[in-house]
């Protein structure tokens, strides 16, 4: 097996085989996760023109627009319209960090690879952004089985470091995202709340559903530490000296205040939200979130 496919789990896809991800939104005239027959979809009836982006298939540029325009279009067909899911990964370098076996990076890929895997079962077309404080890579959705080897590879090649700022990122990918999809968000949420907030009500305006899936470290939840020490950030390298014993209190606190406010507001502005902590089985909190879906309907 190839190295990059380590991160699609067999007793994870075993399970995933059972379960179809039903999200909400009507998309384009179809109920999202609800599909048009194979055989109607058979002949690939033209849909619309769109702008070339990186990564189409060039034999589906139109040249006789082209000719016209002097500009690049590609068709799209309709069995291609039913639900376009973005998975947004965030490889900053505070999601490098971990106190047991695997970083919340590391997670994010193996959760990302599995939805990926999910949506394309399902004839749902797949892009992916992995971002900073800027857009590093997109890839535009595709329905094709083969694009699930290039969301792998890109996945197996993230890297994390640098700072981020989530707020502009995801002004900036709600403009690019043209048509209404599924956007699902995979970060530590590391950055301003407010600012954050803003930018996922963006999504909302534009009329997406968000999914966001908040990873963090047990340690980052309980501070879990008995003796005093010098905590880093991941980002910009500036350091503070601690003793957990004497602040833990208050900062379980603010924490769990912080993670509460955050989670209503998501909820009041219908953005699904869900916490998970890097020592939670993958496979667990996958399916416990997806029957959560499957049962909203």
């Amino acid at each position: 097996m190839e190295n990059y496919r380590r991160f699609l789990k067999p007793e994870v896809i075993v399970k995933l085989k059972t379960i179809e991800l039903k999200a909400r939104l009507v998309v384009e005239g179809f109920l999202a996760g609800l599909h048009r027959s194979p055989y109607k979809g058979f002949a690939q009836e033209f849909a619309e023109y769109r702008a070339y982006q990186p990564g189409d298939e060039l034999k589906r540029i139109d040249w006789k627009i082209y000719a016209k325009t002097d500009r690049f279009y590609v068709k799209e067909f309709q069995e291609e319209t039913n639900l376009k899911a973005y998975i947004l990964i965030d490889a900053s370098g505070s999601m490098s960090y971990k106190s047991n076996g695997i970083s919340k990076l590391e997670y994010a890929k193996f959760l990302s690879a599995s939805l990926a895997y999910l949506l394309i079962k399902q004839r749902d077309s797949v892009g992916l952004v992995v971002f900073t404080s800027k857009i590093n890579k997109y890839l535009p959705p595709r329905s094709k089985s083969d694009h699930l080897n290039v969301i792998l590879h890109v996945i197996d090649k993230i890297t994390p470091g640098g700072d981020t700022n989530l707020a502009n990122t995801f002004h900036e990918l709600a403009e690019k995202i043209k048509r209404r999809g599924l956007v699902i968000i995979l970060s530590d949420l590391l950055d301003n709340k407010d600012a954050v907030l803003s930018a996922l009500k963006h999504f909302r305006h534009k009329k997406h559903e968000v999914l966001v899936f908040h990873i963090l470290d047990p340690n980052e939840l309980k501070l879990a530490y008995n003796e005093p020490l010098i905590l880093k950030d991941l980002e910009t390298g500036s350091t503070i000296r601690i003793d957990p014993r004497i602040i833990r209190k208050d900062y379980e606190k603010a924490v769990n205040r912080y993670f509460t406010e955050f989670k209503r507001e998501c909820h009041e502005n219908l953005v699904d939200y869900l916490q998970i902590t890097t020592d939670l089985p993958l496979d667990h909190c996958l399916l416990e979130y997806l029957q959560k879906r499957s049962r909203l309907g």
